[in-house]
């Protein structure tokens, strides 16, 4: 992604997703987005997201892999709202763990990966990261931070495409589909695609209404 920041193609979402999925699929991924583009948060689930505005504004601040290139804060809101509801406690039926519902082996590999870098983060020591374990992915400023880190790295990888870099939140980096530029064929990564489209133009909607109502 040379010429756009994250948020910024966000922006774009379901027109580059539309562009980008093969003709096969279409009508499953499009069917996904189209449930939940009308979406409204309530405003439960927004005092929900809320308790963790300080730690995702700050760990959303930092350029993981490319100068002046930023995760946006709003779309980690949205996509820990679609992945557990804000529940720093949620486990799924596959193990993910936390408020982005991360596996441990993926959350132990991130930790060892930002444990050799040269941030200090705060509240959060390179020691600890080097020997995370999966109870540590409960701990939100923990899973916060995994989580920006590791949709900075597929952002990165993927080059922006954000239908790709969801299914390698979803489906693991590694699956053939994404090695062969394709999304995940997945209903369950369709369904995440679909809300977290949704839930980020809602908050992009709620920001932007606030803006107005403050000049």
């Amino acid at each position: 992604m040379a010429k756009h920041s994250l948020q910024t193609v966000i922006h774009l979402f379901i027109i580059c997703i539309l562009l980008l999925i093969p003709v096969s699929g279409h009508s499953e991924l499009a069917s996904s987005l189209n449930k939940y583009k009308d979406v409204n948060l309530s405003a439960e689930r927004l005092k929900k997201i809320g308790r963790y505005h300080g730690l995702i504004e700050y760990f959303a601040g930092f350029t993981f892999f490319q100068p002046r290139h930023k995760v946006s804060p709003d779309f980690i809101r949205a996509l820990i709202l679609a992945e557990s509801d804000a529940n720093p406690r949620a486990i799924s039926s596959k193990n993910a763990r936390g408020l982005g519902q991360i596996i441990p082996s993926t959350g132990i590999e991130a930790g060892l990966e930002l444990s050799k870098g040269t941030v200090d983060f705060r509240n959060v020591s390179r020691s600890r990261l080097s020997a995370l374990s999966e109870a540590d992915l409960f701990d939100p400023e923990v899973n916060i931070l995994l989580t920006c880190y590791l949709i900075a790295k597929y952002n990165y990888k993927f080059n922006g495409h954000l239908a790709l870099v969801l299914s390698a939140w979803n489906a693991g980096e590694n699956i053939k589909e994404l090695k062969q530029g394709q999304y995940a064929p997945y209903q369950e990564t369709h369904e995440l695609i679909g809300k977290v489209n949704g839930y980020y133009l809602c908050l992009l909607q709620q920001q932007k209404t606030r803006l107005a109502y403050s000049r």
